[in-house]
């Protein structure tokens, strides 16, 4: 869906007022849909998404305001615009105080409609950003890199290029910090509905008897504290993406009702009769092994097959040990206070290439900030780094000796710096004369 155009509904009951509107407001950017009732507005309520309304008052079918309170309460952010051939002004004050953004007489200047329009359209905008921005995490327009030259992760590189610009659900799967709200952040900003932020709700926190609600909304009085109607996830992410990370978490009986969005395109909030449509990415994230949870009885089998479509698979840190000194360089630099120039010595080094990192690059990147915190001088050796993970290394039958550990790491900083020495020189904290010398040592070309 194009974000430049957006749709109009004329409700007139008068085919010369439909066919004036449709002809004059319509336009490269604008869509302009027509209805002659009230049934016929509803009706194609259900199945568009619409920006702003342009509503005669008086309707043969619908009485009064009914249509302006209905349309308000299904569509969110929506702006409606009355006309009447009446000076009523007790109704004007009436349709403002429910929602109506401007009331005009007929007959109607077209260039001064036109403008009203288009400022009822500034507002629709303004109102979905901000609910988006509410409902995001507000880190969307940060660079985003997935570090690593490890064939998993080029592999890893080549789907989201593959996928983001399409449009089907990915299942992102992988231990606890592995970096799959990195993955799903790559899809979307590499996705045509990037220009809006990724909506992201870990599941684990919801609470059962209100995940229904908070994805899909619900109305007044649909249970006992709806006190008022609210809006839920799935009308924050039209026209973006949904990223739903932990899904194994999801009751069963919400799992059901969201299968039927991904297929349908289409909800309803709780305690809600009519239907809404809309424009989502749905992008999920698991640490389960959800095929054993369907099982088990406690995935929903159908909702499995639909939303592991595509899945991407991230594995754990300890399965790619050759990205550690890609990593350790990356928060070195990106966590450092001030721009501080930190280096780490070969037996530190040594160290963290042998712990396994059963709490993957998130734990990583907590011992590199800590070990920042302890440096002397910019220098990062054994006592920086946690107690356990030390011992864990010496305890390891994995054992490497310091220059395979120094090799590998140089062959990384190379490969890192596209083979520009003078900067690999400058990571690693030598001089370029000592880099040519150890290149010489450990004969690498």
């Amino acid at each position: 869906m194009d974000r430049e155009k957006y749709s109009i509904l004329v409700v007139d009951d008068e085919e010369s007022i439909r066919r004036l509107l449709h002809k004059e407001l319509a336009n490269p950017n604008r869509e302009v849909l027509t209805a002659a009732d009230g049934a016929e507005a509803m009706a194609m309520v259900r199945t568009h998404w619409f920006d702003v309304v342009i509503m005669d008052l008086w309707l043969p079918d619908i009485s009064d305001l009914d249509l302006l309170i209905r349309i308000r309460e299904s569509i969110p952010h929506i702006e409606v615009i009355m006309i009447t051939g009446h000076g009523d002004v007790d109704i004007a004050v009436e349709a403002m105080k429910l929602g109506a953004c401007d009331f005009i007489r007929k007959p109607f200047n077209l260039d001064r409609l036109d403008l009203i329009v288009e400022k009822a359209h500034q507002r629709v905008l303004l109102s979905r950003e901000n609910a988006m921005l509410r409902h995001s995490t507000g880190q969307e327009q940060q660079q985003v890199r997935f570090i690593g030259n490890s064939q998993a992760i080029r592999d890893i590189q080549f789907l989201i290029d593959k996928v983001a610009p399409a449009r089907i659900p990915v299942l992102i799967t992988g231990e606890s910090g592995a970096g799959k709200d990195v993955v799903a952040r790559l899809i979307h900003n590499r996705s045509p509905l990037a220009v809006n932020p990724m909506i992201i709700k870990n599941c684990a926190t919801l609470q059962k008897e209100l995940a229904r609600s908070e994805l899909f909304g619900h109305i007044k009085g649909s249970f006992t504290g709806a006190n008022e109607s609210r809006e839920g996830l799935l009308s924050f992410a039209h026209d973006s993406t949904l990223f739903l990370d932990e899904i194994g978490e999801l009751p069963l009986e919400v799992q059901a009702s969201l299968l039927r969005v991904l297929e349908t395109g289409s909800y309803r909030r709780v305690g809600e009769k009519e239907e809404r449509t809309v424009n989502i990415r749905f992008l999920f994230a698991t640490n389960r092994h959800l095929a054993a949870e369907v099982e088990a009885g406690r995935f929903n089998e159908a909702f499995f097959h639909r939303i592991n479509a595509f899945s991407i698979e991230i594995p754990s840190l300890k399965q790619r040990k050759e990205d550690l000194p890609l990593l350790v360089d990356y928060f070195l630099t990106s966590l450092s206070p001030d721009s501080t120039s930190y280096r780490i010595v070969e037996r530190a080094m040594a160290c963290i290439l042998r712990y396994n990192w059963p709490g993957n690059i998130r734990e990583l990147r907590n011992v590199i900030e800590r070990s920042i915190i302890l440096a002397e001088n910019g220098i990062i050796t054994e006592r920086c780094l946690p107690r356990e993970l030390v011992e864990s290394s010496e305890t390891s039958g994995t054992a490497l000796t310091l220059e395979s550990v120094e090799r590998q790491h140089i062959l990384k900083m190379l490969d890192f710096h596209g083979g520009n020495r003078q900067k690999t020189a400058d990571t690693l904290g030598i001089s370029r004369k000592t880099l040519y010398r150890k290149l010489t040592e450990y004969a690498i070309d």
